[in-house]
């Protein structure tokens, strides 16, 4: 892994120091757990990190962290979903057919790359994916609820399709 960029980690750890305890506050009285809140306030700082963004250009660092907090919780909440709806599907299913759980987990895995390729999709890429292959939708059906033409569905399939293909080849 390479080293951050200096700069790029003072004006982060900066931020940190300033903020750090605002916003793990801030999430706790949100969403009432302290190990979360401090776990995603943590993660917070460290997709700013990831992402190499210039914490200096901040003009207004606590309503930025809150909404970046907000996306993280979004994703930890659709995570959980899927999670408890595969773990409900598995439940569902005769003891002699289940999977291990070590393929189990492997699912679990997968259904989180998938979620995180989706999330980087435009939105009616993502909608048609999900229409397609969760709502078993036609083209036709598809094209129709999303206000464009049957080409288009079938050009955003090939594209959801491609990246999700994609990351679960890395």
């Amino acid at each position: 892994m390479p080293a951050p960029d200096l700069p790029l980690a003072d004006d982060l750890t900066g931020l940190y120091a300033e903020h750090s305890t605002w916003l793990q506050g801030w999430l706790r009285r949100r969403i009432g757990d302290t190990f979360t809140a401090a776990d995603v306030a943590q993660d917070t700082f460290l997709s700013l990190l990831d992402r190499k963004t210039a914490t200096g250009e901040i003009r207004e660092p606590r309503p930025f962290l809150a909404t970046v907090a907000n996306r993280l919780l979004a994703h930890r909440h659709r995570r959980q979903l899927l999670e408890t709806a595969y773990f409900e599907a598995i439940a569902s299913l005769p003891e002699e057919v289940a999977p291990s759980p070590e393929t189990r987990l492997i699912a679990v895995q997968s259904l989180q790359e998938i979620d995180r390729v989706l999330d980087g999709l435009p939105p009616k890429v993502r909608e048609a994916f999900l229409l397609a292959h969760l709502a078993e939708l036609s083209y036709a059906d598809i094209a129709k609820r999303l206000g464009v033409s049957a080409s288009s569905v079938k050009q955003y399939l090939a594209r959801a399709n491609r990246e999700c293909l994609f990351a679960m080849t890395l």
